[in-house]
């Protein structure tokens, strides 16, 4: 069995530079702060000049200040998120992700994609989604070979979640942009060494990419993932039962592709779902009408118009 894949907008979000859902927590902040006793930050008491009562300011001051200092928090934070996303050229801010699921959703393997003994065997499974109500969806980036700075302080000023799926013949004449990567929060993933096609190899061999690139990883980087994507999409049992023996959990495809000038589909709608995962590349001029920030701009446009969030992938597995 072999899975191959290649083939602008109501949740909406915020206008850049006008207020949106974060704006409008600090505005009912705010009317909340109105509603606290005027005299709770006073030191004496504003009827008589007296002292206040044993334990009245505490009990007083102390929400009245935590509900200042949060609104404040809020502020900022909306206010760098403005700002970003008009330094960033973006039609709107981008959407603040969920909180994690308290409870990690059941992955298995999607219909159409097992293989022989795919359960029998205990091989790991197969998604191009994960199951989730939250109206969220996943970036991830392969290969590796464009290694623009653009990119990294993009999505650092930004604050959007990625993962990257890594080949080491691509990224091994400069392992510190990984690095550099890896210390803003991004998780390193398994791409294989050599980017072959994995199911014209034998078992061994395939094991030998894909052990590898776990090795190169945990020299590089300290961490040995557990979520592999097969070069292309493209896999058989051999390939999940050598991804399992190196630590594999999942096999990570997608159900998105997005470019600088278009995006591609797997489903017949053409459309965006909750936890769908969404594939790119580490790619530049060379190979695109663009740059890997104007990827990012067509990819956040989209999906804050269809009120989307971006999330972790790894808060979901």
């Amino acid at each position: 069995m072999r899975a191959v894949v290649q083939n602008d907008e109501k949740r909406r979000g915020e206008s850049v530079g006008r207020p949106g859902a974060g704006a409008r927590r600090v505005l009912l902040l705010l009317a909340l702060l109105a509603l606290v006793p005027a005299g709770c930050g006073r030191t004496g008491d504003h009827a008589t000049g007296g002292d206040p009562a044993a334990g009245q300011q505490p009990e007083q001051a102390g929400p009245a200040r935590a509900l200042m200092s949060y609104a404040g928090r809020l502020r900022a934070e909306q206010a760098a998120r403005v700002a970003a996303a008009k330094r960033w050229g973006l039609r709107r801010v981008p959407l603040p992700a969920p909180a994690p699921p308290a409870h990690k959703p059941h992955i298995t393997t999607r219909k159409g994609f097992e293989v022989d003994g795919h359960e029998e065997l205990g091989l790991p499974p197969v998604l191009t989604t994960v199951p989730t109500r939250d109206k969220v969806v996943f970036l991830t980036i392969d290969d590796g070979a464009e290694k623009d700075p653009a990119f990294l302080r993009m999505m650092s000023d930004l604050k959007v979640p990625y993962t990257a799926f890594l080949s080491d013949f691509l990224i091994k004449e400069n392992y510190g942009y990984f690095k550099t990567m890896q210390a803003a929060g991004v998780t390193l993933n398994n791409h294989t060494l050599h980017h072959p096609y994995l199911p014209a190899l034998s078992y061994a061999r395939q094991k030998d990419e894909i052990c590898g690139m776990q090795r190169v990883l945990q020299e590089r980087y300290g961490t040995r993932p557990t979520v592999f994507r097969p070069p292309y999409g493209n896999y058989d049992q051999d390939t999940l039962r050598a991804a399992r023996s190196c630590g594999i959990r999942y096999a990570a495809l997608w159900d998105e592709e997005v470019f600088v000038d278009h995006w591609d589909y797997r489903e017949g709608d053409r459309d965006l779902h909750p936890g769908d995962i969404v594939l790119t590349h580490f790619r530049g001029r060379s190979e695109w009408k663009g740059t890997m920030p104007d990827m990012v701009r067509r990819f956040l446009n989209k999906v804050t118009a269809k009120g989307y969030a971006v999330a972790r992938l790894e808060d979901y597995l």
